[in-house]
Protein backbone atom coordinates (compact mmCIF):
# COMPACT_ATOMS: atom_id res chain seq x y z
CA UNK A 1 0.00 0.00 0.00
CA UNK A 2 2.75 2.49 0.91
CA UNK A 3 4.47 1.87 -2.41
CA UNK A 4 1.18 2.35 -4.27
CA UNK A 5 0.51 5.62 -2.44
CA UNK A 6 4.04 6.85 -3.15
CA UNK A 7 3.58 6.10 -6.85
CA UNK A 8 0.18 7.81 -6.91
CA UNK A 9 1.69 10.91 -5.26
CA UNK A 10 4.49 10.98 -7.83
CA UNK A 11 1.98 10.56 -10.68
CA UNK A 12 -0.28 13.28 -9.25
CA UNK A 13 2.57 15.77 -8.98
CA UNK A 14 3.64 15.12 -12.57
CA UNK A 15 0.01 15.30 -13.70
CA UNK A 16 -0.52 18.67 -11.97
CA UNK A 17 2.67 20.23 -13.34
CA UNK A 18 2.03 19.16 -16.93
CA UNK A 19 -1.78 19.21 -16.93
CA UNK A 20 -2.04 22.65 -15.34
CA UNK A 21 1.02 24.04 -17.16
CA UNK A 22 2.64 25.07 -13.88
CA UNK A 23 5.69 26.96 -15.04
CA UNK A 24 8.69 27.30 -12.73
CA UNK A 25 7.49 24.32 -10.64
CA UNK A 26 8.92 20.84 -10.84
CA UNK A 27 6.97 17.82 -9.53
CA UNK A 28 9.62 17.23 -6.87
CA UNK A 29 9.14 20.82 -5.62
CA UNK A 30 5.58 20.06 -4.50
CA UNK A 31 5.44 18.85 -0.91
CA UNK A 32 2.99 16.05 -0.12
CA UNK A 33 1.27 18.11 2.59
CA UNK A 34 1.45 21.49 0.82
CA UNK A 35 -1.89 23.24 0.35
CA UNK A 36 -2.84 23.10 -3.31
CA UNK A 37 -5.02 26.22 -3.26
CA UNK A 38 -4.61 29.68 -1.80
CA UNK A 39 -1.34 30.36 -0.03
CA UNK A 40 0.14 26.96 -0.87
CA UNK A 41 0.64 26.07 -4.52
CA UNK A 42 -1.70 28.90 -5.49
CA UNK A 43 -4.22 26.98 -7.58
CA UNK A 44 -7.68 28.43 -8.19
CA UNK A 45 -11.20 27.20 -8.94
CA UNK A 46 -10.46 26.77 -12.65
CA UNK A 47 -7.54 24.53 -11.70
CA UNK A 48 -9.92 22.49 -9.52
CA UNK A 49 -12.13 21.81 -12.54
CA UNK A 50 -9.07 20.79 -14.54
CA UNK A 51 -7.93 18.46 -11.74
CA UNK A 52 -11.31 16.69 -11.89
CA UNK A 53 -10.79 16.17 -15.63
CA UNK A 54 -7.21 14.97 -15.07
CA UNK A 55 -8.32 12.48 -12.41
CA UNK A 56 -10.92 11.15 -14.79
CA UNK A 57 -8.48 10.91 -17.69
CA UNK A 58 -5.50 9.51 -15.78
CA UNK A 59 -7.12 7.35 -13.12
CA UNK A 60 -10.61 6.68 -14.51
CA UNK A 61 -12.18 8.39 -11.49
CA UNK A 62 -15.43 10.30 -11.45
CA UNK A 63 -15.28 12.93 -8.73
CA UNK A 64 -18.98 13.13 -7.97
CA UNK A 65 -18.90 13.77 -4.26
CA UNK A 66 -18.41 17.50 -4.47
CA UNK A 67 -19.39 17.97 -0.82
CA UNK A 68 -16.03 16.56 0.22
CA UNK A 69 -14.12 18.30 -2.54
CA UNK A 70 -12.32 20.67 -0.17
CA UNK A 71 -11.05 17.76 1.91
CA UNK A 72 -10.07 15.71 -1.15
CA UNK A 73 -8.28 18.59 -2.89
CA UNK A 74 -6.40 19.92 0.13
CA UNK A 75 -2.98 18.49 -0.71
CA UNK A 76 -1.19 15.77 -2.64
CA UNK A 77 -1.60 13.56 0.46
CA UNK A 78 -5.39 13.90 0.46
CA UNK A 79 -5.69 13.56 -3.31
CA UNK A 80 -3.51 10.43 -3.34
CA UNK A 81 -5.58 8.87 -0.56
CA UNK A 82 -8.77 9.58 -2.51
CA UNK A 83 -7.31 8.11 -5.73
CA UNK A 84 -5.99 5.06 -3.89
CA UNK A 85 -9.28 4.30 -2.13
CA UNK A 86 -11.54 4.95 -5.09
CA UNK A 87 -9.39 3.33 -7.75
CA UNK A 88 -9.53 0.13 -5.70
CA UNK A 89 -13.34 0.23 -5.72
CA UNK A 90 -13.45 0.73 -9.48
CA UNK A 91 -11.18 -2.20 -10.28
Amino acid sequence: MAQDLAQIKKDLKEMLVTGLSLEDIKPEDIKDDEMLFGDGLGLDSLDAVEIVVLLQRNFGLEVKDMENRKEIFTSIDTLAKYVFENRKKAS
